[in-house]
């Protein structure tokens, strides 16, 4: 197959499969979260026996699909990837982790604690601690979605050079990166509890990493 074709079918492929991951952690973290704090008791349990596990699906697959033809077009360009999409798709990968390794068996203790308390037994003890560290993961996800998209459409459209030379930027930006992912499996929300919050952070993450490879 000619690389041009095949470069264009992962990129259309990595569009298609990534706008159902990110659109359904947006719905997950903007819509699903406030419903289930204002819901009663029967219809959160519904809601996860029912409607949570088509979502996670579908966002599970979705993040092995982005993952994969990410994967397929940094192999096609191999030495002409930039700074950008390197910051971009460390993010990208971090998330993709983070749903597979993370949130999804964690979402499973979850939901079969609910199916147990629908069929009349009780909650499973262990999802009371299964269900914070899916949503730190997830909120965390949500955080890096903002500048992982900015640098993904910054290196075609305003690239900050090639990997060789000046190797400060990188490991600044991987540095920072790397203590939020940290956060994300040992830490606390602090300011990602809230919806405003980690849509906040999200763009102040985007501004200090957009100076980081701006201005080392």
């Amino acid at each position: 197959m000619d690389m041009v074709l095949l470069d264009y079918l992962a990129r259309w492929g990595h569009y298609l499969a990534g706008i159902t991951w990110i659109g359904l952690l947006y719905y997950f973290n903007f819509v699903q979260g406030a419903y289930f704090k204002e819901a009663d008791g029967d219809a959160r349990t519904d809601a996860f026996v029912k409607l949570v596990p088509r979502a996670l699906w579908w966002f599970r697959w979705g993040a092995m699909f982005t993952f994969l033809t990410g994967l397929v077009m940094l192999g096609i360009r191999g030495a002409g990837i930039t700074l950008d999409i390197t910051v971009g798709a460390v993010m990208g990968i971090l998330m993709f982790l983070n749903v597979w390794l993370i949130i999804w068996p964690n979402q499973r203790i979850v939901i079969a604690s609910n199916e147990q308390i629908k069929a009349g037994g009780e909650a499973k003890p262990e999802a009371a601690a299964a269900a914070p560290k899916a949503l730190l993961a997830s909120r965390t996800n949500t955080l890096f979605s903002i500048p992982m998209l900015f640098f993904m459409g910054s290196s075609a459209h305003y690239a900050h050079g090639g990997l060789s030379g000046n190797s400060t930027p990188l490991i600044v930006s991987l540095a920072i990166i790397g203590v939020l992912e940290l956060n994300a499996i040992f830490g606390k929300q602090g300011p990602l509890t809230s919806v405003s919050g980690v849509i906040t952070s999200g763009f102040v993450l985007t501004a200090v990493l957009w100076a980081v490879v701006e201005l080392l």
